[in-house]
């Protein structure tokens, strides 16, 4: 699937180019480029796209998209009370999956 096909979809589910920015730790104008330029972004912003769009799909697996966008801003305990969305721009994905399914089991940090 093209880059930019997968940043259409993340855009979609979380409902702006500044929050997919935020996401992956670069400008809106750099998403914005991505976008109109056809521009490719590198290798670690695409790892951290896939990522993105992993999470994402996982937690609308069972959030709906307004509890998904609150939870990925939010102050999460198993993120040592990081946003979930900063920790993704880190591009540590497997932390924030851990944290997703601990808050999918109920658990407490």
């Amino acid at each position: 699937m093209p880059v930019t096909t997968k940043l259409r979809a993340v855009i979609e589910d979380l409902g702006s180019q500044a929050r997919v920015a935020r996401a992956l730790g670069v400008s809106p104008s750099r998403v914005s480029r991505w976008l109109k330029r056809g521009e490719e972004p590198d290798a670690e912003n695409r790892r951290k796209l896939e990522g993105l769009e992993f999470v994402l799909a996982r937690a609308l697996s069972f959030m709906s998209p307004e509890t998904t966008i609150a939870w990925l801003h939010g102050s999460e305990p198993f993120l040592n009370n990081f946003a979930p969305i900063d920790v993704l721009a880190r591009g540590r994905v497997t932390d924030v999956l851990s944290a997703l399914d601990s808050f999918q089991a109920g658990s407490y940090a």
